[in-house]
Order: structure tokens, then C-alpha cells, then sequence
């Protein structure tokens, strides 16, 4: 294990580390967000142009903090400076695509997203079993690496584009990574999973926050792909981390459906002409504000807490 502090990971630095990533979060947010890219607004989405002209790509501030307090104030293996090694990356890819004058492609980014999903699953085997566990259920099997791999990458490669679909809403992406970061960090808990890895999802979650103090409606700046690339990763590497990664189908299931269908959508239209969902606007978040008239508040509020439903009825499963 690796420590760069002297505390030895004891009880009072890993306060000072929680109290670290939020403040420091906030205040490199307040401080550096006039160097960040602008917004060009996005005439596609519903209130696009109101975006126009606030800092983007704020993810890249509390990735930064979240990278520096985990290697200052956590116990930290080889295996772990990799993951966060790869969030970093899907974090300056995306913030490079959200300061580029021309959009990166679809091509591009899928190719480095599977290039990082190879290499955080391989990681993984590596360090882990390929035993997964159905934890309601109480049974387990072990796949052969190979196809632990690459059900691993399907997984990780989903959450990256998910997590980065659903962000549209000014705070509902944040809210909604936080919601999912902390059932999985229950989740660890209760399946007594790793005594080292739910504490970088403490660091993680207490960095949204930070974030969320200038995101929340109407937001100041927006995180961009940058932090909604580097969510999607962490949250995929955290739940593989349980030994149950089927669980990410209950804990995100709201972000799965907003950003997932959109996915599919597309999918199925370009390769078999298959027109699903018709009268669905996609992401789901346009389709609560465009046709059900949610304000971006009740958007928000309302999909977190249909999450917040769903991981609360799965934390109970897990206890009984």
C-alpha cells in the first residue's frame, strides 16, 4: 500500500481528506472557472442558447482535486493509481473535445472509450477475481477472465456514455452520480467488499459536491465532458469493486434510461432502420421538460428521487 502522508490512513486524515476535496473543489471552482472554455449553447437542446457563455469543462478542476486528495490522504494500491490514472484520462479527453473549436467525432471518442474500458477491465482481472456475485440472491459464479473482460468493458464503455448523456440539466447529472456513488458505497459496506476503495468514493462524492455548490439551478458553469466521462468510469470501477457489478443496472438505473435509451435509439435506427420510441424524446430529461412541461428543478428533483426509491429498495434487499 502507498501513503504520502505520515497518518498512516488513520480515522483524523481521512477527515482532513473529505474536508479537503469539498473545499478545495469549491474553492479552485470559484477561482479558475473564468480559464476554463465557454459554452457555444447547443441549438438541438431544450434551453441550449441559455447555456451560452458559461465556463465548461469544469471537470477538470474537480477531477484535479479529487486525484490530489486521493494520493495525499488514501491508502493506495497499483491497482488504484490505475483507475484513477484512467479517470484522469477520460477526463482530458472530454475536456479537450469541450475546448475544441470542432466536436470531436463519435468515432474518435468511442475509440478511446474502449481503449480505457480495456485497460480498466484488465486491471481489474488482474487484481480480482471473476467471481461475480448476484448479492440478492445470495449466489455467485466465476466466469473464465476472458469473458469476465469483456463483459467488464461492455459495462465500463456503458457508464462513460450514459453518465455523459444524461447531462443536460443543469445539476442532474452530479445529483444523479452522487445518489448511485453513495448506495454503492452502502452496498460496499454491507457486503464488507474492499476496506479501501469506498473511501475514494467518499473523495469522489464530496468532489461533486463541490461542484454542485455552482451547478445547482441556475447553474454558473457546467462540467461539460469532462466530468461527466470521468463520472461514468468511476462509477463503473466502483461498482465492479462490490464483487456484484449487476447492481449498476438498480443503483443508475434512472441514468441508464435517460442517457441508455438515447443510445439505443440511435443504435437500432442506423444499423437495422428500426424507428423505437417514436413520440419519446431522448435524452429522457428533454422529454420531461419539451412534453411534460418539469421545470429544471423538477427534473431534477424528481429523477433523483426515483433513484434515490430504487437504491434505498436495494440496500434493504442486501441487508435482509
Amino acid at each position: 500500500m502507498i501513503n504520502l502522508l505520515t497518518g498512516q490512513g488513520t480515522p483524523l486524515v481521512a477527515f482532513l481528506g473529505i474536508l479537503f476535496a469539498f473545499f478545495c473543489t469549491c474553492i479552485f471552482t470559484a477561482k479558475c472557472s473564468k480559464y476554463l472554455p465557454k459554452d457555444m449553447g447547443r441549438a438541438f437542446a431544450v434551453d441550449g442558447k441559455l447555456s451560452a457563455g458559461k465556463p465548461r469543462g469544469a471537470g477538470i478542476i474537480f477531477i484535479f482535486v479529487f486525484t490530489a486528495a486521493a494520493l495525499l490522504f488514501s491508502d493506495i494500491s497499483i491497482e488504484f493509481v490505475i483507475y484513477i490514472a484512467l479517470v484522469v484520462v477520460e477526463m482530458l479527453t472530454g475536456y479537450l473535445d469541450d475546448a475544441s473549436d470542432k466536436p470531436w467525432g463519435e468515432l474518435k471518442k468511442g475509440i478511446l472509450d474502449l481503449v480505457v474500458a480495456v485497460i480498466g477491465a484488465v486491471t481489474y482481472v488482474h487484481f480480482n477475481s471473476s467471481t461475480v456475485n448476484f448479492a440478492i440472491f445470495g449466489q455467485q459464479i466465476t466466469l473464465p477472465p476472458a469473458v469476465y473482460v469483456i463483459l467488464a468493458v461492455l459495462l465500463i464503455w456503458a457508464s462513460i456514455n450514459v453518465t455523459n448523456c444524461s447531462d443536460g440539466v443543469d445539476g442532474l447529472s452530479g445529483t444523479l452520480t452522487l445518489v448511485t456513488l453513495m448506495s454503492i458505497y452502502v452496498i460496499s459496506r454491507i457486503l464488507k467488499e474492499n476496506d479501501t476503495f469506498p473511501y475514494l468514493i467518499l473523495l469522489f462524492a464530496v468532489c461533486i459536491l463541490g461542484y454542485l455548490w455552482y451547478n445547482a439551478t441556475p447553474s454558473v458553469l457546467l462540467m461539460g465532458d469532462a466530468g461527466s466521462r470521468a463520472m461514468g468510469i468511476f462509477i463503473a470501477i466502483a461498482i465492479m469493486k462490490t464483487g456484484s457489478p449487476f447492481l449498476y443496472l438498480l443503483v443508475a438505473l434512472v441514468m441508464i434510461l435517460d442517457g441508455g435509451l438515447g443510445l439505443l435509439k440511435v443504435a437500432l435506427l442506423r444499423t437495422t432502420k428500426l424507428h423505437i420510441l417514436k413520440n419519446v424524446r431522448t435524452p429522457l430529461h428533454d422529454h420531461a421538460r419539451k412534453v411534460m412541461g418539469w421545470s429544471n428543478t423538477q427534473t431534477v428533483f424528481r429523477f433523483a428521487i426515483i433513484q434515490i426509491v430504487i437504491c434505498a429498495a436495494t440496500i434493504y434487499l442486501l441487508l435482509l
